[in-house]
């Protein structure tokens, strides 16, 4: 490995570290007051971990598929706790609820 891949990896590695750690410290900061929210902060750390990992084994291509499965973790979180927001509030407004 030359010194420039070498530094380019170091990089490289370093900026998904530090995306990885701001979604997963976002997730947890108590900063997500819905499922949507905190869906998507989950979504993004996980997917940033899967697609660094898959990025890295493509071809040392870690920052891009860190940042890639982000994005699509983003969405799907949200999607996902999205539709458990909404099945929240049909449960609270069915007349079947006792407060």
């Amino acid at each position: 490995m030359t010194k420039h891949t070498s530094l380019r990896h170091r990089l490289l590695t370093s900026a998904t570290a530090a995306i990885l750690g701001m979604s997963m410290l976002g997730s947890s900061s108590g900063c997500a007051t819905n499922d949507a929210v905190g869906g998507s902060l989950l979504g993004a750390g996980l997917g940033a971990i899967g697609g660094a990992v898959i990025g890295h084994n493509q071809g040392r291509r870690t920052a891009e598929g860190a940042a890639i499965g982000a994005g699509i973790g983003a969405v799907g979180g949200y999607i996902v706790g999205n539709e458990r927001d909404k099945a929240r509030m049909q449960h609270y407004h069915s007349p079947n609820y006792r407060y």
